[in-house]
């Protein structure tokens, strides 16, 4: 049973005790790339991916292609322990890579595609890149002419040329017979990803593969994918949710389905034809799938099941859309962060489905310390790249800081609230901009809202929320403080000033840029006030 111990700082859930299922005990202690075998092995002719130009990769397939690459980076003299970096799409390419990456035993170091000569340069200098590997050109960019810039060795294809259902992968092969042994060991560090910061560089999380394949383990368990399922994904692969979703269709059977670009006018009806199941993950993709099906009369997207959430609250009246367009039960609610990732999930059949992120998931233990979550368990990160960030990450005994606000509850499911950092200090009180972000989603004529602080003489700060409306609505501060005061937000939380902008700019992973919000907002306050 789970052990909840209570001080006055500190809400602690000890020994998550979750069933033993067959998948944690038999997959948590081997590499990726046995994994990967295994999966060949048990199901040669089970697809595990397609991509938007007709092309499919089976279990078996995509271990002999990840072979056939590795064996062509050791031509380029890239060896065991060697650094590789790669930046390329959401394509077959990117699956492959990262197999092959983990077959020959390199260190990889995954690069989100839209990332530049400031971030890459630091990333390549941070670790010391031995290979980079690249489009020569992919949307526009000169990746090859970057690498050139920064003077970092690379491999580079060209990705811009016409694609078919025939067209081989655009990477490195060699010959098989020349490869070492796989390697062995699943404690040492094979991956670095960067977090995605939106004010500082980016930081180096050094990932196991036992702590890589751990960040499926709660998707398995609490979504019930199965080989009936589908699950489209236009968001970067190189993202640390990438492995995820691999580690989770090799062991479940879900198909992955994998788009490049993401055009809110075309990719919703392209990934209906592939009879996807599940929908993710944030509100620009939700909002081209609900138009695309209203297009369609609610014929278009017939086999959904559900829908998962993640980087950023979904606003009520996109969550209430799909529910009554799809007939889910909501936006299912997933947390994790590059450190740890995919720690707690939300079951389809929970209460109040959207609300919060559900109890820890398998092998996490949870305790929340003066307001902050904290976390320890497989999938934790080895540490940072910098060394000299290790210390403020992890408290005396060991627990992960996340630096999120949290609430565990009776029933010992986690609610974020906010983050430590993002705050706004009102009359020497903190408020959590987050928790008055999700109480203004639910007003009917909000469309997206960012929450900020700014300066005020008489507070300190004042809550300022920057309101993208509804077509046809108006808002001011009185009703929305009504709004905000009846779903039970203290009043000295709610909104002292609503500014109304055009559009709130997020990550590729749905994460609010706050300080292009900032700027947004006093540019609107200026035209104004001008």
């Amino acid at each position: 049973m789970l052990q909840a111990k209570v001080c006055s700082k500190c809400h602690l859930l000890d020994s998550w005790e979750l069933r033993e299922w067959a998948w944690q005990s038999e997959r948590m202690t081997e590499t990726f790339w046995g994994l990967v075998a295994a999966a060949a092995d048990e199901h040669p002719t089970r697809v595990v991916a397609v991509d938007d130009y007709g092309r499919s990769l089976t279990s078996s397939l995509l271990r002999d292609e990840a072979e056939s690459v590795a064996a062509g980076l050791l031509q380029l003299g890239i060896g065991p322990g060697s650094i590789v970096s790669w930046q390329l799409p959401t394509t077959l390419e990117s699956l492959v890579m990262l197999a092959a990456c983990a077959r020959l035993g390199v260190v990889q170091n995954p690069i989100i595609p839209m990332l530049r000569h400031a971030e890459v340069g630091h990333i390549a200098g941070q670790i010391g890149t031995d290979l980079l590997v690249i489009p020569d050109h992919w949307r526009g960019f000169d990746h090859a002419a970057m690498a050139r810039d920064l003077g970092i060795r690379s491999w580079s294809a060209e990705y811009e040329a016409p694609v078919t259902a025939s067209t081989a992968l655009r990477l490195p092969s060699g010959d098989v017979s020349q490869l070492p042994a796989p390697p062995i060991s699943d404690n040492e560090c094979r991956w670095i990803y960067f977090s995605s910061g939106t004010t500082a560089a980016p930081k180096g999380v050094r990932h196991t593969d036992t702590s890589a394949i751990a960040s499926g383990a709660s998707l398995s368990e609490r979504l019930g994918f199965s080989p009936d399922d589908v699950y489209p994904i236009a968001w970067p692969f190189t993202h640390i949710g990438g492995i995820a979703m691999l580690v989770t269709s090799l062991n479940t059977g879900v198909r992955l389905v994998l788009f490049d670009v993401f055009d809110p006018a075309t990719t919703a009806d392209r990934m209906a034809t592939h009879g996807p199941t599940m929908l993710g993950s944030a509100v620009p993709f939700f909002r081209a799938f609900l138009d695309a099906e209203h297009r369609a009369d609610g014929h278009l997207l017939s086999k959904v099941r559900g829908c998962v959430g993640g980087g950023a609250p979904i606003p009520g009246e996109v969550n209430q859309e799909l529910v009554d367009t799809f007939g889910v039960a909501g936006v299912v609610g997933a947390y994790g962060l590059t450190e740890f990732p995919n720690c707690t999930c939300e079951w389809f059949d929970g209460p109040h489905v959207g609300r919060d992120v559900g109890p820890a998931g398998p092998g996490v233990d949870a305790r929340v310390i003066d307001g902050e979550l904290q976390l320890r368990g497989t999938q934790c990160f080895l540490g940072y790249v910098d060394e000299s960030l290790n210390a403020a990450a992890f408290t005396d005994d060991g627990w992960f800081r996340t630096g999120d606000l949290a609430e565990i509850g009776p029933d010992d499911r986690i609610r974020i609230v906010g983050r430590l950092k993002d705050v706004v200090i009102r009359n020497a009180e903190n408020i959590s901009a987050t928790e008055v972000e999700e109480a203004v989603l639910f007003h009917g004529s909000v469309a997206d809202v960012a929450v900020i602080g700014l300066p005020d003489s008489r507070t300190g700060e004042r809550v300022c929320a920057a309101i993208v409306l509804t077509p046809g609505s108006t808002i001011d501060v009185p009703t929305l403080a009504a709004h905000c005061i009846e779903l039970g937000l203290a009043k000295y939380k709610c909104p002292e000033q609503v500014v109304i902008i055009e559009s709130i700019e997020r990550n590729p992973m749905g994460k609010i840029q706050k300080d292009k919000v900032r700027d947004a907002v006093l540019r609107a306050i200026q035209t104004r006030e001008g």
